[in-house]
């Protein structure tokens, strides 16, 4: 599943390749996706990510929204042919831009809202202090605290596991155990594993690409996620993996208390 760091790749790539481009058409090849209508002949003015979701500001003040889930992902091309797995396709003045998705979960939809700011994004002015205060008692464990996106936006369970590994936390600890010191070096990994993996352009273990059909890099930089047996970078420990919410959870039991 594309996490902060894919859609920020994607929203990066479009970016230089979209803004102040016209709107030539748009196809929706799955019913399953509500048409998106009436965007012809307007012009596209921004892209930004909030979470795990793509915004295409457009220049009458509407915003084409874009959530990937389980297998989306977005290809520029300015060949004619239609990838397998194409869903919608944005035909712009220099090319298009395919949303591809196997599993058919991703959407797509046209809103007149203006995009709404909370204190959930790790990058923006997030504040620690006031972030412990809402959540520092809870007895929730904290890779799910970690994973809710009603608390911090865009982490996955890849990034999870990776930042507990990095903070020397166990992923099963509760959030209320966590000290002062625990709750700053997790800000801190939190920040360097989500900014390392968007530099890298993402993580490519099954269907991720880029914007160009690229694989990612960080996969070349985990240090637990999917390596199971292995060892631990940090100790030698064989890395363990556990069913936690449902998800497999990858920690060190030496490393992380």
């Amino acid at each position: 599943m594309p996490e902060l760091p894919e859609v920020e790749t994607l929203c990066r790539q479009l970016k230089k390749k979209i803004c102040g481009r016209e709107v030539l058409n748009n196809e929706v090849f799955d019913k399953k996706l509500v048409p998106v209508n009436r965007i012809r002949d307007s012009k596209v003015v921004d892209v930004s990510r909030r979470g795990k979701t793509i915004a295409i500001g457009l220049d009458d003040g509407r915003t084409i929204i874009i959530h990937l889930r389980m297998t989306g992902r977005l290809l520029w091309q300015t060949a004619c042919d239609v990838p397998k797995y194409a869903r919608w396709r944005l035909s712009l003045d220099n090319g298009e831009v395919f949303l591809i998705d196997p599993r058919r979960f991703a959407t797509v939809k046209v809103s007149k809202e203006p995009e709404s700011r909370n204190n959930r994004e790790i990058f923006d002015d997030f504040n620690l202090r006031m972030f412990v205060e809402l959540h520092g008692q809870r007895r929730t464990k904290i890779k799910s605290l970690l994973m809710d996106q009603n608390v911090i936006n865009g982490i996955g369970n890849i990034y999870a596991c990776e930042i507990l590994h990095r903070s020397g936390i166990h992923p099963a600890r509760e959030a209320a155990s966590l000290s002062k010191a625990d709750w700053k070096r997790l800000l801190h990994q939190t920040r360097a594993v989500l900014g390392k993996a968007i530099k890298k352009r993402g993580t490519s273990i099954s269907d991720w690409r880029d914007l160009y059909g690229r694989k990612g890099e960080n996969q070349n930089e985990l240090t637990c996620y999917g390596k199971a047996d292995s060892a631990c970078p940090f100790c030698g420990e064989p890395i363990r993996r556990v069913k936690q919410a449902g998800r497999g959870t990858y920690f060190c039991r030496i490393c992380q208390k």
